[in-house]
């Protein structure tokens, strides 16, 4: 596997301090006698965002599971901290997976309540805020997402990148450092997928919120990821982990290839 990691870029980058929120050791995915990737081991470190891609059927979605205690791995770790997540007992683990945020493909609002409800839910259940504080703090998440005037619609009158948008507010409920982000944005035009790259930029420089998306689109990957962790299915292991433009340059042959599909963009710097 082979690491690229420009000095030049990586000052460019937000600063990314030595030790890690996340560490993943000698992890293996599995269904069955069928593995998925073996042998990942890379660190997400604090203030970046991580991008995960590869081609169809690489395991992005599946490591992505992995990350956020949906699917115990077949061998390997999955560190918060010094805290194994799948060695933790119940209590253990429910605490760590209230320190990071999580978004899916199609946002998962639930639909019997209202946007501001959604944003709420996790405060109620893991708070002892009141009615009056979770409800000005779901405003504010809200507001904080460009979504401030939605408070009480309903999550069918919203468009694809507005629900997008209302499931980061959720995911954010509980202030957490880390949020991960099942493929932003699929489904989105352009305009919508550029403003959620902006979105997630606000998140990491402003709020210092460190941000792993799972992506198969190259413009929001350039746009927005400090870093680029590759699956390849082939040799089922990760064949690279550096900044995007320098894996392009340099990276592996495969990775190349996989990146110079979307060599040139309209929203992407040349640099």
């Amino acid at each position: 596997m082979e690491t690229v990691q420009d000095p030049q870029v990586a000052a460019a980058s937000a600063p990314l301090p030595a030790e890690p929120l996340v560490s993943v050791r000698k992890l293996t995915m599995a269904f069955g006698a069928r593995v998925i990737q073996r042998d990942l081991d890379f660190d997400i470190l604090s203030g970046e965002v991580l991008a995960i891609a590869g081609g169809s059927g690489c395991g992005k979605s599946t490591l992505l599971r992995h990350l956020i205690g949906l699917q115990a791995p077949a061998a390997g770790q999955v560190l918060y901290g010094d805290r194994d997540l799948y060695a933790a007992d119940a209590a253990e683990q429910r605490q760590l997976m209230q320190t990071f945020g999580v978004t899916f493909q199609a946002g998962a609002l639930w639909s019997s309540m209202t946007v501001g409800e959604n944003v709420m839910l996790p405060m109620q259940l893991f708070t002892e805020m009141d009615a009056a504080q979770c409800e000005h703090e779901a405003r504010f998440k809200l507001a904080l997402v460009g979504l401030g005037g939605s408070f009480d619609a309903e999550p069918a009158t919203l468009s694809g990148g507005m629900k997008k948008r209302a499931a980061i507010a959720r995911a954010l409920a509980l202030n957490p450092p880390l949020v991960f982000l099942d493929e932003p944005s699929a489904g989105l035009d352009p305009l919508a997928s550029a403003n959620l790259d902006e979105l997630i930029l606000h998140l990491r420089n402003d709020l210092h919120t460190t941000v792993v998306m799972v992506s198969h689109e190259l413009e929001s990957i350039f746009t927005v990821a400090d870093r680029l962790l590759f699956l390849d299915a082939q040799s089922k292991t990760m064949t690279a982990l550096g900044p995007p433009k320098e894996l392009r340059r340099s990276g592996p042959e495969g990775v190349q290839t996989f990146l110079r599909r979307g060599a040139t963009t309209s929203r992407e710097t040349t640099s």
